[in-house]
């Protein structure tokens, strides 16, 4: 089977590849970089790679702080109630659809954030007042600091063997993908001439 991204063909697989939009399990990731040839072809499609470091960062990271006894969105709950952290207005109450709101851009499309708020009000993390608003006590503050601290260590996991040389110069090639991809609003564009 040809490596989506793959413009050459050289690197094939037996793995089956999930179809685009589908999450990809641990087997397909690990399938797509065994195939990867050591001289990696410069015509491969970034897409493609940035799908999988994603989707195996995001595993990764959610199975090292299951291991913790926590999950990625419990965490982010706690943190967006914190005003020590993200919470608005110096810890104002948020509802679960405020909540979702401020996590639109990295919350992923089957996370509930109700069962995992309910997960902490029964840990004693949160409290819910008659309206369904939702604040941190402080206990959800001890825990959100202890979750906090597995962090760097988790951090230490994914960079593993990788030089903090090579991680950046891969962090500007992606900055600079970003901005050759962006489109500038025709507005600006036409100032820009």
């Amino acid at each position: 089977m040809q490596i989506p991204g793959d413009s050459d063909g050289l690197a094939t697989s037996s793995h089956q590849i999930a179809l685009p939009g589908a999450r990809m399990t641990p087997n397909d990731i690990e399938g797509a970089v065994m195939a990867l040839p050591m001289q990696a072809d410069v015509n491969q499609v970034a897409a493609y790679w940035t799908r999988l470091a994603y989707e195996s960062i995001i595993r990764f990271t959610r199975d090292e702080q299951a291991k913790r006894g926590f999950t990625q969105p419990q965490f982010w709950i706690l943190r967006h109630l914190s005003p020590h952290d993200l919470a608005p207005d110096d810890g104002a109450a948020m509802t679960i659809p405020q909540l979702q709101q401020a996590m639109t851009e990295y919350i992923r499309p089957d996370d509930d954030l109700a069962s995992e708020a309910e997960v902490l009000l029964g840990r004693g993390w949160i409290h819910a007042d008659r309206d369904g608003c939702l604040r941190i006590t402080d206990a959800g503050e001890a825990a959100r600091l202890q979750m906090k601290q597995s962090a760097p260590e988790i951090r230490s996991l994914i960079h593993r063997d990788i030089d903090d040389a090579d991680y950046v110069a891969a962090l500007r090639v992606l900055h600079k993908l970003i901005a050759n991809t962006t489109r500038v609003p025709e507005t600006d564009a036409v100032k820009l001439a």
